[in-house]
């Protein structure tokens, strides 16, 4: 199973995605977050036929941390059900790669004073 993945997130408004993206690149979950859009979705949604006007988001992550990112974007999402899709990086730049998972490395918490 491929180390990274991009985690695909659409949102409806750019506002919504900036602070998503920062928040999860704040929190070490993301190596970086791309904004896409406007575009426009049409999907199915309790019976009915939608078209919305939605940004995409794309963020690089790592398969370990995947997971948390996800909850992390769940948590901050308007959504009733948002889309958050893993996908594999299945190749790239080796460097790259390996910035993604220096900036998505847990920071080891510092000693407490006994």
């Amino acid at each position: 199973m491929p180390e990274y993945v991009q985690v695909q997130v659409a949102v409806d408004d750019r506002a919504t995605a900036a602070a998503l993206a920062r928040s999860a690149v704040e929190a070490r979950l993301a190596a970086c977050a791309q904004i896409v859009g406007p575009m426009t979705s049409v999907y199915r949604w309790k019976g009915e036929i939608e078209a919305a006007e939605e940004f995409l988001l794309l963020v690089k992550t790592t398969r370990e941390r995947s997971g948390e990112l996800t909850e992390h974007i769940r948590r901050g999402h308007p959504y009733e059900t948002p889309e958050i899709i893993a996908l594999p990086i299945e190749g790239g730049l080796g460097a790259y790669l390996r910035w993604i998972g220096e900036e998505t490395a847990p920071v080891p918490a510092e000693p407490r004073e006994p």
